[in-house]
């Protein structure tokens, strides 16, 4: 064996050498805290009770101490779950007894090919890395190119259009112009009195007309200017729209995590009722909840379910009516047809104030409660003070990896911001998404009440109303709206998926 080691390592020397004549070390005693030539190392592989007790390692310097500071014990095992050295009574018997050890060596070896694996990986993903960042270069050109190109045909068509048209219009009246010109021109020329009297007249008429002419007037009323203007309507909403795209597109490149394109929810995601209220009724696609005020109160409970065989519940968006109180999220299936007893977790919004919701059942110590519930409600707040404001929709996402639920507010085709994120959600629990609806102006059915379109209540008695709020009125048949008394109320969305 060659005590030669390569150059471009560093070399430890022998610690039992004499100064004069130290030798490269070959390894070191981790018992003995010294590092041994080929010559001195002999001993420890020959004698049995040094190889069993002494661990050997590739040569080191030895920096600090070598025995556990708690046991004062010769630190021979690694913990992979702690990363740290221990000694064998922390092993066996202290905080480290149930994690993965393993001898120096073995950790040692185990790491190191963790190691070129992981830097194998990491290599491998650079290489695609710069494949796909050309890749996704090339594409996010693309499409910002697709978008500035047709805000620019909006533009420049809707530019044309206006201008061709108003163009030939003030072409149209500059003809009274040069006629005005040329009849005063031939008046100006004509020396005999007589001729130039006879044709004053007609100079005279053709200067008023010229006179009466405004360039800057837009075209004259009639078909043409109003197929123009309806023409002109359709291509300036193109135009926004295309403008709206482009701007949200740069957004979302910019600041992903908060603008992010609209995307609708998944066709195959219907509302499944659970608790129905009388005045409520489903869409014929089941993606929308009608209300009808002259039938009852607004309450309903509604789980979102897909029509696939195989549920994709990560992702979905909802709008519900700006005067319902309401709840989004997670529930317990089975409770949902009953008073919601189970597990939930959501966003709720009672009197436009929102607020994050968990409610979990918990095993009881009193053998004659066979639950409880531990309920957490905060409410949702920014800069301080100020109540977060209520959505315009919500979009929620159920990580099931990660065992979290987060709610967006959306505004317009980018908007989007984070108002909660709930996480550590158990996966035990049979969960499903679910809306709760609760309308504030909803009236409890009763056969002597009728509840106008525009919020007033009658009583009704012997086929007469009378104002529930004001005197009694018998000869009056019509709502101080105008709404005929006792009139069928117009049915509203109270919540649909976007």
């Amino acid at each position: 064996m060659s005590d030669h080691l390569p150059t471009d390592l560093q070399v430890i020397l022998c610690d039992m050498c004499t100064e004069e004549e130290r030798k490269p070390a070959r390894k070191t005693c981790m018992k003995c805290e010294i590092s041994m030539c080929v010559q001195h190392l002999q001993i420890h592989l020959t004698t049995p009770v040094l190889l069993q007790t002494h661990p050997l390692t590739e040569p080191m310097v030895l920096c600090g101490t070598t025995k556990c500071p708690q046991h004062g014990k010769l630190l021979e095992y690694y913990c992979l779950d702690d990363m740290t050295c221990v000694c064998v009574s922390c092993a066996i018997e202290d905080q480290h007894r149930l994690h993965n050890m393993k001898t120096f060596s073995t950790a040692h070896k185990e790491l190191m090919e963790k190691l070129n694996a992981e830097q194998q990986a990491l290599l491998t993903k650079t290489d695609d890395v710069n494949v796909s960042l050309e890749k996704w270069e090339k594409s996010e050109r693309e499409k910002l190119g697709r978008s500035s190109v047709r805000l620019v045909e909006a533009v420049t068509s809707l530019r044309d259009i206006t201008l061709t048209s108003v163009q030939s219009s003030v072409s149209a009246r500059m003809v009274a112009i040069k006629t005005s010109k040329s009849s005063m021109l031939a008046a100006q020329k004509e020396k005999d009195t007589f001729r130039f009297l006879q044709m004053y007249s007609q100079v005279h008429q053709d200067l008023e007309k010229a006179k009466a002419v405004d360039l800057r007037k837009g075209l004259e009323p009639g078909s043409d200017r109003d197929k123009l203007v309806q023409e002109i309507r359709q291509n300036g909403e193109e135009m926004v729209k295309q403008a709206g795209h482009f701007w949200g597109s740069l957004l979302t490149l910019v600041d992903p995590e908060n603008h992010q394109e609209l995307v609708a929810t998944g066709s195959d995601l219907i509302f499944d009722p659970q608790m129905f209220g009388p005045a409520m009724s489903l869409s014929e696609d089941k993606r929308k909840v009608f209300y009808s005020s002259s039938s009852g109160q607004c309450t309903a409970t509604l789980l979102i379910r897909s029509t696939l065989s195989t549920p994709n519940f990560q992702r979905w968006m909802v709008s519900v009516s700006q005067d319902s109180d309401w709840t989004v999220g997670l529930c317990d299936k089975q409770s949902a047809q009953t008073v919601m007893d189970g597990p939930v977790y959501g966003l709720r919004c009672e009197d436009n104030k929102l607020s994050s919701l968990t409610t979990e059942n918990e095993d009881s110590s009193d053998a004659s409660v066979s639950s409880k519930h531990n309920v957490f409600s905060a409410l949702l707040t920014q800069n301080g003070d100020e109540a977060a404001p209520r959505p315009e929709a919500v979009e929620v996402f159920w990580n099931f990896v990660g065992s979290s639920l987060s709610f967006f507010s959306r505004t317009g085709q980018h908007q989007r911001e984070e108002i909660i994120t709930i996480k550590a959600i158990p996966s035990n629990w049979d969960l499903a998404p679910f809306v709760q609806v609760g309308k504030k102006n909803g009236q409890n059915i009763r056969q002597n009440l009728w509840q106008c379109t525009c919020g007033k209540a009658y009583n009704y008695y012997q086929n007469q109303y009378s104002d529930v709020n004001r005197s009694y009125s018998p000869h009056q048949d019509k709502c101080s709206c105008g709404a005929l008394k006792g009139g069928a109320c117009i049915t509203e969305v109270v919540c649909e998926f976007l």
